[in-house]
């Protein structure tokens, strides 16, 4: 248990105190766990009540006729090494085929954001390929050019994101979920992390049903109070025909993760019917409790860092309180964070 938080009164999401404790170091396999056996905090909004559970719990948590709808994008080995302790992380392509780019210093085998760069810096990369930074797409983020293909060329060359929380390289495939198909995010869609085949077996032999989108997301390391950047997404039509067909029957649509939300209020969007179409493009969509959720009734999450953007998208399920609430509870009892931690379940 941990007991150095805050007292509730004084406990507040824009500035809660993260014990460096409860960060995962490690992918739960390499703590003695199954991929499946990390621990889920349930919150349900019409009562109020806050219960902790394992994953292995969720095909009982969930209704026959509940549809989940996940994310298949793939994780890249989006980071790249270069000359001179250094090294480029790929966080996402934008309509215009260029890359938003992060410059990064190599300390003690972990990269840290080095401040580097400028507008029309030609960057040498491994082999023979050519980096040019275009200008500032942010405060830390770059708009940049490589001279060949950035997909082909990271399956390649890169090696997967890593922070320093997380003290030793682990494979590829570490960072990928059971419903990964198409490569293109620069961080794993970590929700659907624990998912094994088995769990999904159960999870269709329960009668709750599964649905598929991609959202290629970028790096989740946002500044604090940054709004995430357009992402490329799709909604497939048998998806949105599902969706739509789960609504009119009173079931319940729970995302698996926050960027099945964005994707699926995106399509719903400008559409008075509650309902949502096929709808593939970028996003800039920022879902927050003044937007509100309109089609998306209960999400599978992990824990996210203090003033994050994905915060104001919990709050917009739960509301500010039991958020809150919540957040104090997952300290307290020692949940673990980040994209080897534990999960979080919002419903009803």
């Amino acid at each position: 248990m941990i007991t150095d938080v805050a007292p509730l009164a004084d406990f507040t999401l824009a500035d809660f105190p993260l014990p460096a404790v409860l960060e995962a170091h490690d992918p739960p396999e390499a703590r003695g766990l199954a991929r499946d056996g990390v621990r889920m905090l349930v919150s349900r909004t019409a009562s109020g009540e806050v219960s902790h559970h394992g994953f292995g719990d969720l095909p009982g948590l969930l209704l026959p006729g509940d549809l989940l709808v996940v994310n298949t994008s793939a994780t890249l080995p989006a980071q790249v090494r270069t000359a001179g302790g250094r090294a480029v992380h790929f966080s996402g392509p934008r309509p215009d085929g260029s890359w938003l780019v992060e410059l990064r210093q190599i300390v003690d085998k972990v990269s840290r954001p080095n401040g580097a760069g400028s507008p029309g810096q030609r960057i040498s990369l491994p082999g023979g390929v050519v980096l040019t930074l275009e200008g500032r797409a942010t405060a830390r983020l770059w708009q940049a050019r490589l001279s060949v293909a950035v997909v082909p060329y990271l399956l390649r060359y890169g090696i997967p994101v890593r922070y320093s929380y997380v003290p030793r390289e682990w494979p590829l495939s570490a960072y990928q979920t059971v419903f990964a198909r198409e490569p293109g995010s620069a961080e794993m869609p970590s929700a659907s992390r624990p998912f094994t085949p088995s769990m999904v077996t159960r999870m269709v032999a329960s009668g709750i049903l599964i649905a598929p989108l991609t959202l290629h997301c970028g790096v989740s390391s946002l500044e604090a109070d940054e709004d995430p950047y357009p992402e490329p997404f799709d909604v497939p039509p048998a998806t949105a025909d599902l969706v739509n067909h789960v609504r009119a029957r009173g079931g319940r649509v729970i995302a698996g993760g926050t960027t099945v939300v964005r994707a699926l209020e995106t399509a719903a969007r400008g559409r008075p019917d509650g309902r949502i179409a096929a709808a593939a493009g970028w996003t800039s969509h920022v879902v927050t409790p003044e937007t509100g959720v309109r089609v998306v009734d209960g999400l599978l999450t992990g824990l996210h860092e203090p003033r994050s953007s994905h915060l104001r998208m919990l709050a917009a399920f739960a509301g500010p309180g039991l958020l809150t609430r919540c957040y104090q509870t997952a300290i307290g009892a020692g949940y673990l964070w980040h994209e080897f931690g534990d999960v979080h379940l919002l419903l009803p």
